[in-house]
């Protein structure tokens, strides 16, 4: 039986643990923290993502904890719609529509499906020799047919295979995340941009509402409260906002600067090792496809890892860099404070909203049309 070891428990090193027992391989997947805490936070799962999870055999399950809203579409900063669609739209079109659920929910999905003695917490990785699959950990070193290098935005695995590369760059912007007490406010499911700033909202379940931020910022800015922040930033946007950061406990708010992987790897794999999810291909969440895009790595990569890895290259390098630039293009859009390039931004997109309704769906139908390759994972 092939082995495999996977570096990290997030979202990417989770699902590539799933793919890859479902097809037959032993897997160990290595995480230094004591325990998985999660961010707490929501987490959008697009259609693209649901097909992977389907072929984890997780995504029914997936869409019995989520919540499927309403309408879905951007306002402006006094609440004016600009651009809508619908999941009844979006799930003809692709099949499925976007779910939202706690990061936390998803993870524990993903860890139940791993089976017993799979994770290892409190395993700390000190080095990688891709060659010849071997990984270093305090305890002494484990050889593997296959490592994956799932341990993040700042990849030590990623810094071994790639020393050259400059690594992740700031996109300009902090975000804020948290939950909420809906506390029986309306939540129409949207995102609202400003002048340089966006606010996003999701229901989901347990009564809690999933709140998010941008905003442009000096890299590495300290706030002494967060909520204050948030309300000092956004407190003047139209309902439900100012009464969600009102509502909201500043210990549940988390802020981070984004960064993202603005030049693409020159290859996601080396010797015997393959990179997924943030360590592969980091980006800004404008498209929310970051963890959607690292449970198609799973997927793919489970698919082709008996063979030559430069097929994973293959498969997703150019398509996981062209959804990077896209992203961060979107997350420019957002960053305008000019006046006149605000109005003529809002006036753009409500003039092609009315010319052609389902535009918003349109534009993301190469990324959202994903399909797992044929029997990607196989039921065991």
């Amino acid at each position: 039986m092939s082995k495999a070891v996977v570096i990290g428990g997030g979202i990417g090193g989770l699902a590539s643990g799933v793919a890859l027992r479902r097809k037959g391989w032993e897997v160990s997947v290595l995480e230094r923290a004591a325990a998985i805490e999660p961010v707490g936070s929501g987490l959008a799962v697009a259609a693209n993502a649901l097909k992977a999870l389907d072929t984890l055999g997780v995504g029914d399950r997936v869409r019995e904890l989520s919540v499927v809203e309403g309408p879905l579409g951007l306002r402006r900063a006094d609440g004016r719609w600009l651009t809508r669609t619908t999941d009844d739209n979006a799930d003809a079109r692709y099949g499925d529509s976007v779910v939202v659920l706690l990061r936390a929910t998803l993870m524990d999905v993903l860890a139940d499906a791993l089976g017993p003695g799979v994770l290892r917490l409190d395993t700390t990785v000190t080095g990688v020799d891709a060659g010849r699959g071997i990984v270093r950990t305090a305890a002494g070193e484990i050889e593997a047919d296959l490592v994956v290098g799932a341990d993040g935005i700042h990849s030590a695995t990623r810094r071994t295979l790639f020393p050259g590369h400059p690594g992740p760059a700031y996109a300009g912007v902090t975000a804020w995340r948290g939950l909420v007490p809906r506390n029986g406010l309306t939540i129409p499911r949207s995102e609202s941009w400003g002048s340089g700033q966006v606010f996003g909202i999701h229901q989901l379940t347990d009564d809690l509402v999933y709140v998010y931020a941008t905003d442009l910022s000096p890299a590495g800015a300290v706030h002494e409260d967060e909520r204050e922040e948030l309300l000092r930033r956004f407190g003047g946007w139209h309902e439900p906002i100012p009464a969600l950061l009102r509502a909201a406990d500043p210990a549940r708010i988390i802020r981070n600067d984004v960064h993202y992987l603005k030049t693409p790897l020159p290859a996601f794999h080396s010797g015997r090792v393959a990179l997924v999810g943030d360590a592969a291909h980091a980006m800004t969440p404008n498209l929310g496809q970051g963890a959607c895009q690292a449970l198609e790595d799973a997927v793919v990569l489970a698919h082709v890892a008996d063979g030559d890895l430069a097929a994973y290259t293959a498969a997703r390098l150019e398509r996981t860099s062209g959804i990077v630039r896209r992203s961060m293009t979107l997350c420019r859009m957002t960053m305008l404070r000019n006046p006149l390039a605000v109005r003529l931004r809002n006036l753009g997109m409500t003039v092609a909203n009315r010319l052609s309704p389902d535009l918003m769906l349109r534009s993301m139908d190469d990324v959202l049309s994903w399909r797992p390759p044929v029997e990607a994972v196989t039921d065991r």
